[in-house]
């Protein structure tokens, strides 16, 4: 029970620090007297969100849905790319290059065309939230797969490993750092890609929400949909984070951990007879 209350100290001083920011954001528009359409009150924001609840999270589960699909996607192409480009010359020194040069064009420019050849449904959308996603985790994978220490590479050619057995059994494990930190980047530009394709898209989501009221003036309605996205990248984020805590309590990422005390004289006294059993 103690340990739980450690872990969510974090997460209560983040939730102390906004309450203290709404309050003074409240208090601030109530004494300058800040007009609605300028800057609305967070006790409007929130009564705006409980006008039309139903609406607003049906948006945003289109939204996560067309993100989450977008990042899967994203995962599966980088980290298979990535694999090919460890593996091959020829992939290095094209694809890598190729998806370099991708990476700079700007995506809003893009958007149009994958409306012109994926239509105005959730395709478009996906694509967009892939493309944005995918070369963070292309990178970061690259980078860990390459991250391998030579001797233990020797070592598994000396044992006769074949190529597959390295790759999943020592470059892929080590690569897991740099993999998870390339998909928490990424979820976050999937997120950013998918409110894109819903502005060029449209339709549904968020973004369709934002685009709609801002065409009508309706801050209130804006400023809920931007909560309601700063609110679906937390989750997403730190559901990642999570992922990766159980799957990487090894890693030296992982801060927060009990600090495991080194042993009195006493226990390495005792410890002694089973140490010389364990070498006999």
């Amino acid at each position: 029970m103690k340990g739980l209350w450690k872990r969510a100290e974090e997460s209560r001083l983040a939730i102390l620090t906004m309450l203290v920011i709404l309050v003074l954001w409240e208090g601030g528009v109530r004494w300058f007297a800040v007009r609605e359409f300028l800057l609305p009150a967070p006790s409007k924001i929130f009564a705006e969100f409980m006008a039309q609840p139903g609406f607003l999270l049906m948006q945003t589960l289109d939204t996560l849905q067309t993100t989450m699909a977008g990042f899967v996607l994203a995962v599966v192409l980088g980290v298979g790319a990535a694999i090919g480009i460890v593996y091959s010359r020829f992939l290095d020194r094209t694809l890598y290059s190729l998806m370099v040069a991708l990476n700079a064009v700007p995506k809003v420019a893009l958007a149009p065309l994958f409306v012109i050849w994926l239509g105005t449904g959730s395709a478009p959308k996906i694509a967009i939230a892939m493309l944005i996603a995918i070369f963070p985790i292309l990178i970061d994978t690259v980078l860990g797969l390459k991250s391998i220490d030579p001797e233990m590479l020797n070592m598994a050619r000396a044992n006769q490993a074949s190529r597959s057995k390295v790759l999943w059994k020592i470059r892929f494990p080590n690569a897991l750092p740099s993999i998870f930190a390339g998909m928490k980047v990424g979820i976050s530009f999937a997120l950013v890609g998918t409110i894109v394709g819903e502005f060029v898209a449209g339709g549904s989501g968020l973004g369709y929400v934002i685009l709609v009221a801002q065409g009508s003036f309706d801050t209130p309605t804006v400023f809920v949909a931007l909560a309601l996205l700063c609110i679906l990248g937390v989750i997403l984020f730190k559901g990642l984070e999570i992922v990766e805590e159980h799957l990487l309590p090894w890693h030296a990422s992982q801060r927060g951990k009990p600090i495991v005390e080194p042993p009195s004289a006493a226990q390495q006294d005792k410890q002694m007879p089973m140490l010389a059993e364990v070498k006999r």
